[in-house]
């Protein structure tokens, strides 16, 4: 009801009520009623203002969940998680990727993190409309694309360039650089002494358990501070603030900021020491770079601070995580937990080959279509695609490979060229797999290899790399096992549902959908046959690109 006489808006409403006895209006009750309220929304707001009527609101429920942030390469999504590790609510938003020359592939953090923003905000109203409260989110987590670099500014906290993603090449001349003076000067190991050539080459693996490679966050802030005259600037005058993703995005969703790093992103710089969990002097002095644009180290699994705005404000943000540590978490990661150490190999370009099918060749709409456009070809018909877009990664570490298509013929279609990506990642995950087998001593036991991420929901995908590979393939249910990782580590560290990662038996009812296997079809020799064609490949790709350390 009306809460006292509107006067002239009474007339207005009346007016718009009336139905006008015109020839040219509608005659039929529907289109009355579509006039009707067409019109009026048109009425001042201050008229709804005054009018006093019951709330038709729903009650929301009060829930306990986690959310987890996963900031990924090509998209960020926000995932809130009940308390078997089953998907409440969820959004998802791609981001714009920037190529200005071969080998470059930049990110605006920015960019970024408006996504992110927008992510939370609604996932956060798919909650609301399946019935929760908000504040049913009690933590999140956030995981992340590992490497690429973001340098800002200490005064403005706004960045100085665009981010330099872990996929990009062109720090080829800095590693070559490096590589030199190790072979003139060595690195300082203590005041006065220097180790030089392969064995200063192996005091820095020893101490971060990596190589020099285009791939690593050191090489490329140096990078940006010898080629980008504001990062140098504030470089020089203190003013730069360095990290990766995780470290931009909790920056900006904190207040006061929070300049912080956990060790699973940390290790993957080339400044830390993996031993001590400590920034290593000795690698700071080599690259130069000081100490001060480095962020605080924490661990992966602790309340660090909380949200500052938006629909979670106030929210602990308690867990952090590199995106390929997240997806094997299985061990306690708090602030008194041990180091534990894996064996890792990473692949630069795997879906990211199947993004240039479909957004410069045009040879598919959407990337789930690769599947189907392989699968009109039983094989490749003897073509070969080497996807060092950037170089090639582990096990190969060759920043000169080019990226090369061989064994075209006239037969050639667009299946073959699609077949052959898909056996690209599956040709580079059985190189992986085999060197971890000589590192280690160590090999795959029957149950397969277990494979997440959005290539693997293609079954053609997964049955060529069970036949490549040799082994079975076995693929979850729930495929987002990174942010499934952060909210993990959040939900522990503020003792949601009694989860303790420290106690696996806490953990038991976490994700126990079912899987499906994928076992090889292919024949053993002709498996055999096809890996030799694929090293032959790979030996072709190499030296296109100069890494000589010259601009």
């Amino acid at each position: 009801m009306l809460s006292k006489p509107m006067d002239a808006q009474d007339g207005l409403l009346k007016s718009l009520l009336k139905r006008p006895d015109t020839s040219n209006e509608p005659r039929s009750v529907g289109d009355w009623l579509s006039r009707t309220l067409s019109r009026i929304l048109l009425l001042p707001q201050q008229f709804f203002q005054r009018l006093s009527l019951p709330s038709i609101t729903p009650r929301l429920r009060s829930g306990e969940f986690v959310g987890s942030l996963d900031c990924g390469t090509t998209s960020v999504r926000f995932i809130v998680f009940n308390q078997y590790g089953e998907i409440v609510a969820h959004h998802q938003l791609d981001f714009p990727q920037y190529y200005p020359s071969p080998g470059w592939h930049d990110h605006d953090a920015e960019e970024i993190f408006k996504a992110a923003e927008t992510c939370i905000e609604e996932a956060t109203f798919a909650l609301e409309r399946a019935g929760w409260a908000r504040d049913s989110i009690k933590a999140i987590g956030i995981t992340n694309q590992r490497e690429t670099t973001v340098a800002w500014s200490r005064t403005t906290g706004k960045p100085l360039c665009r981010a330099i993603v872990w996929t990009d090449s062109r720090t080829r001349t800095t590693v070559a650089h490096h590589e030199r003076q190790l072979e003139n000067v060595g690195i300082e190991t203590s005041p006065g002494e220097f180790k030089k050539g392969e064995d200063g080459k192996a005091y820095i693996k020893k101490i971060t358990g990596l190589p020099l490679s285009t791939y690593f966050s050191a090489i490329k802030l140096r990078w940006m501070i010898d080629h980008y005259p504001r990062v140098r600037v504030a470089h020089d005058s203190d003013d730069l603030l360095f990290g990766t993703i995780e470290c931009w995005i909790i920056y900006k969703l904190t207040a006061p900021r929070l300049h912080i790093t956990d060790v699973s992103n940390a290790a993957r710089t080339l400044l830390l020491d993996i031993k001590t969990l400590q920034w290593s002097p000795e690698l700071l002095s080599f690259f130069r770079i000081r100490a001060s644009v480095l962020p605080k180290l924490v661990s992966s699994s602790e309340v660090y601070g909380a949200v500052a705005r938006g629909p979670l404000a106030g929210v602990p943000i308690a867990g952090l995580i590199g995106d390929q540590q997240g997806r094997s978490l299985a061990i306690y990661a708090g602030p008194h937990a041990k180091p534990v150490y894996a064996l890792e190999g990473s692949i630069a370009v795997a879906g990211s080959a199947i993004k240039w099918l479909r957004d410069s060749m045009g040879l598919i709409d959407t990337s789930a279509d690769v599947n189907t456009l392989a699968a009109r070809v039983p094989d490749t018909g003897g073509l070969y695609f080497v996807t060092a877009f950037s170089g090639l990664l582990a096990p190969y570490w060759d920043a000169s490979a080019g990226g090369l298509l061989i064994g075209l013929s006239q037969s050639t279609t667009p299946a073959h060229i699609a077949r052959a990506a898909l056996e690209a990642i599956a040709f580079q995950t059985r190189a992986i797999v085999g060197a971890m087998k000589t590192g280690s001593g160590m090999t795959l036991t029957s149950a397969g290899l277990r494979v997440d991420g959005g290539v693997t929901s293609g079954d053609v995908a997964m049955q060529v790399l069970a036949d490549i590979g040799g082994f079975a393939v076995e693929r979850p249910e729930m495929r987002e096992s990174t942010a499934l990782g952060a909210a993990l580590l959040a939900g522990s560290a503020v003792k949601l549902w009694g989860w303790d990662l420290a106690r696996p038996e806490t953990l038991k009812e976490v994700n126990t959908a079912g899987s499906r296997v994928f076992v090889p079809n292919m024949q053993k020799g002709v498996r055999e046959k096809k890996w030799e064609g694929w090293k032959k490949a790979v030996e072709r790709s190499s030296g296109w690109e100069d890494v000589s350390d010259t601009e």
